[in-house]
């Protein structure tokens, strides 16, 4: 395992006076890459959040005011923007050897000397993210998922939007190279998994669909592990801002419970 660096901090404008927002350059395997801290002001221990972006390239980008919104729930956020993005080195494969940057992360915030823990969540292909990080680190307090992919074989047959950047980052099709997409799909290891797991998911969701979260959970159950779902039938990938809002203030309320 790759010892951690941070190269840089740089202060970032915050939208909200009670939370400090920072630009930071880090070493990830071989690359410097980037990411953002969200500090809330003061002196206080608080448990970490480790934010996992959905999305590849300019689609999903970190949003500043999204950190915010967890920072203001009681955590010290991070969230890495993946490699080869907003001036970073290197280039993402869609939860292939960029996962590095999220595990990397994960040791920022293990230490950075207000965490006390660390929880993890990821949204969209970021539940992937958050899954494999979640195994790679048996000392995760939680993770949650929302609106998460689970299987990335699943998505390549869903998606025909993304089939084209799927075989172009991961190198071929789930047919020709199998063990390239079990590689990305933590369902195969996740006997190993040993936190709590939240699942959040719209059952109209087409971005992703709800079937990923539904193996995710039989897979949990089947296993007998701590596994809590909240299923929106009415929702899609996106959350009215009234309801994403309770379900933050609801998701943050569960991780502190665990």
């Amino acid at each position: 395992m790759y010892p951690i660096d941070i190269i840089d901090i740089e202060r970032f404008p915050s939208p909200h006076p009670d939370v400090e927002l920072s630009l930071v350059t880090y070493t990830s395997g071989e690359f410097k890459v980037k990411g953002m801290l969200a500090e809330p002001k003061g002196i206080v221990p608080l448990d970490g959040f480790l934010y996992l972006r959905g999305g590849i390239k300019s689609v999903g980008k970190v949003r500043p005011s999204r950190l915010v919104q967890f920072a203001c729930e009681g955590f010290i956020v991070f969230a890495p923007f993946y490699r080869g993005n907003q001036g970073g080195e290197g280039n993402e494969d869609f939860a292939g050897y960029d996962r590095e940057d999220a595990f990397a992360g994960f040791r920022i915030l293990q230490q950075h000397s207000r965490v006390k823990r660390v929880h993890v969540f990821g949204f969209s292909r970021g539940g992937v993210m958050a899954l494999l990080t979640a195994l790679e680190f048996p000392e995760t307090a939680s993770v949650v998922t929302w609106g998460g992919v689970s299987d990335m074989i699943l998505t390549y047959m869903e998606r025909e939007d993304l089939r084209r950047m799927m075989k172009r980052v991961i190198g071929g099709t789930p047919t020709k190279y199998p063990e390239r997409y079990k590689f990305r799909t933590p369902l195969y290891q996740i006997d190993q998994l040993g936190c709590p797991t939240l699942i959040i998911h719209g059952s109209k969701d087409r971005n992703v669909s709800v079937d990923h979260a539904r193996r995710l959970e039989e897979r949990l159950k089947d296993l007998q592990k701590p596994v809590e779902s909240w299923y929106f039938e009415e929702l899609t990938h996106y959350f009215p801002p009234s309801i994403n809002r309770k379900v933050v203030a609801d998701l943050t309320q569960w991780m502190k419970k665990q």
